[in-house]
């Protein structure tokens, strides 16, 4: 069985973060607001969606 050694660890964390390409600020912000927009896009997708499905059941049903 291999022998643990934490210092050994730390190095190795080390030198794979080093290999690590990390984006700019830039790239971070562009990605934030896409990952906003799209969830905002998606939210309003999924509630006019509902409110179809809502309008077509009172509708069927004779509900509200």
């Amino acid at each position: 069985m291999a022998r643990l050694d934490p210092a050994q660890y730390v190095r190795d964390v080390r030198t794979e973060v080093a290999k690590v390409t990390w984006p700019s600020r830039k790239e971070t912000l562009i990605t934030t607001g896409l990952v906003l927009a799209m969830s905002a896009l998606a939210a309003v997708f999924f509630l006019v969606v509902d409110q179809v499905i809502a309008f077509g059941m009172r509708g069927l049903f004779g509900l509200g």
